[in-house]
């Protein structure tokens, strides 16, 4: 648990030792995570949106390229979701009823609540919630949406993700009071990413306390 959040607080620095370690390799490393974070849904844990605005801010440093590293996410992305659904569309019931922890049920439960609030938007609203983002391409694939739909919002979603955090990253992370606060600075987007969970969890309570009363 201590070495998983040093990779998400001090991003900024693994990422700039690989790319010194390791050149264009680097790319690699940020293409498999991406894909793994939004491909896997037992892997919701890897960093998401903290790692664009990473990528972003050491892009405006000069350690990284910011298109070669825009087209490794964007591509990343694209392909992480589209894995996800077909895994859920192929094998997603008998997953879930051979592994029932496969999926923690209050992520299942509060991502088919994303679906019936905000319907085929889920998938690109998804894209900026942490958990969500992973499990909502499954969700779609077990029956909630069709192939062809799915991959419209996939596209809109992974242009909007990247294209609008990763620009974040390159324009503010070369800002002095940001990079000599770069560890709040990622646990704040990381409390951001995870406040529309919270709201969600609180508006669920809440909607249940009243059914009680």
């Amino acid at each position: 648990m201590t070495e998983l959040l040093d990779l998400f607080v001090h991003l900024d620095e693994h990422l700039a030792q690989l790319a010194n370690d390791h050149g264009r390799w680097v790319y690699l490393t940020l293409f498999v995570i991406v894909f793994c974070e939004t491909g896997l849904v037992v892997t919701p844990f890897l960093p998401g949106d903290s790692l664009l605005f990473a990528v972003g801010a050491l892009s405006g440093a000069g350690v990284l390229d910011i298109r070669i590293g825009t087209i490794v996410l964007f591509v990343a992305a694209i392909l992480g979701d589209t894995v996800n659904y077909w895994i859920g569309k192929w094998a997603g019931v008998q997953l879930l009823r051979r592994f029932p922890r496969l999926v923690k049920p209050h992520h299942l439960a509060r991502t088919h609540q994303f679906f019936e609030r905000y319907g085929g938007k889920t998938i690109v609203l998804a894209r900026f919630v942490p958990i969500v983002r992973t499990i909502a391409p499954f969700v779609a694939g077990m029956g909630v949406m069709t192939y062809s739909r799915f991959m419209f919002f996939n596209l809109i979603g992974a242009v909007l993700w990247v294209g609008l955090i990763v620009p974040a990253g390159y324009f503010f992370g070369s800002i002095p009071v940001v990079k000599a606060n770069f560890e709040l600075v990622i646990l704040g987007i990381i409390g951001i990413s995870v406040l529309p969970i919270l709201i969600e969890s609180w508006r669920a309570r809440r909607s249940a306390n009243n059914s009680a009363a």
